[in-house]
């Protein structure tokens, strides 16, 4: 266990957590805007790219929020978190993820799989992956805490789900197409983790 002493202390940053609420509004702006123009249950949050105005929105959420998140890495490194460690390098392929997928779009509904779509969903699928398994290992390893443990599970849980309901998107006729409510529930468990995660800190630090 690494316990955080004098002049290790470092808060969690204002513009970290700024970031995390900051990257929201974007995000539920579209789903405000487009209610009607596309199903949040059987549309993924990427194809928010094909309505208007969605591409900036969008990128301005995915950057936003990775930069937040490097930022909470940052601090995590500061507070004695191995700079090489496996959590360093998951939470480092979540941020650098989001980056990818925004560079690399995805493709529409029904079209050929472009080199940017295949490489969107590759993403998409190590960043799904890195983030729960570093909050657990976090968890486990570094700041106990039953609450960052719960959102890591639950967030791996749904992440299996996600990727199984593209089943229905592969293979039309095997089922209802539910991806879309799979992968808002994934992203709000996401969510949880990381606001769960700059709290921890925050009370480590707090703690004499």
């Amino acid at each position: 266990m690494v316990e955080i002493r004098g002049e290790s202390r470092t808060a969690v940053s204002p513009p970290v957590v700024g970031g995390l609420v900051l990257s929201l509004f974007p995000i539920v702006y579209l789903h405000v805007a487009s209610v009607g123009e596309l199903s949040p249950i059987a549309r993924t949050i990427s194809d928010y790219i094909f309505v208007d105005h969605g591409s900036g929105l969008l990128a301005a959420t995915s950057l936003t929020l990775a930069a937040a998140s490097a930022g909470l890495l940052v601090t995590l490194i500061r507070a004695g978190l191995p700079r090489r460690g496996p959590v360093a390098v998951l939470m480092g392929l979540w941020s650098a993820g989001l980056a990818v997928a925004t560079v690399f779009p995805t493709d529409p509904i029904g079209a050929p799989t472009s080199f940017s779509g295949a490489v969107h969903r590759y993403a998409g699928a190590v960043m799904f992956a890195s983030l729960p398994l570093a909050g657990w290992l976090i968890s486990r390893t570094f700041i106990p805490s039953t609450t960052l443990r719960r959102f890591s599970i639950a967030a791996a849980i749904t992440s299996v789900a996600f990727m199984l309901s593209h089943v229905s998107v592969l293979f039309p006729g095997s089922g209802a197409v539910v991806l879309g409510l799979f992968e808002r529930v994934l992203f709000a468990l996401l969510y949880g983790l990381l606001f769960a995660l700059a709290s921890a800190v925050l009370r480590r630090e707090e703690t004499p």
